[in-house]
């Protein structure tokens, strides 16, 4: 909260690269691949993850989006104004803004944590949660 400076929620997008297909389409358009042959799969052939259409992926979105609109059923009511700070945590030798500065990750003491749906690309899998700070008895 602006007010007390406290953290009183802390959402979380983990986003995990598959290093053995970066160099691959995160997702195939199915009508942006003209002459397009059926391939057969071999049993005895190990295999690539089956990439996903850009509708999949775009639904998959979606549905993590409406889960956290319905969020306001269970996070408790944010009495003062309140900002938001954009943590991005990046490898150690990751080339990054001048403008960004360290900070201490925010963790919340008194919390509960609710996680949330993921999905995945064939290069990407992201994983959500929310934790907010539990409400005390006595300031309902």
């Amino acid at each position: 909260g602006i007010d007390s400076g406290e953290t009183l929620e802390r959402w979380q997008f983990h986003v995990d690269v598959d290093k053995e297909n970066d160099d691959l389409p995160a997702a195939v358009d199915e009508n942006d691949v003209p002459n397009r042959q059926p391939q057969q799969s071999s049993s005895s052939t190990t295999t690539k993850k089956n990439k996903k259409t850009v509708k999949e992926i775009h639904d998959e979105i979606q549905a993590i989006i409406r889960q956290i609109t319905a969020s306001i059923t269970f996070l408790p009511l944010l009495n003062e104004p309140c900002s938001f700070d954009l943590l991005v945590y990046t490898k150690a030798d990751a080339v990054v803004p001048q403008k960004w500065h360290d900070s201490d990750p925010r963790y919340i003491m008194n919390s509960s944590e609710v996680k949330l749906r993921s999905f995945t690309t064939s290069i990407h899998k992201v994983d959500t949660m929310v934790t907010y700070k539990e409400v005390d008895e006595w300031e309902l």
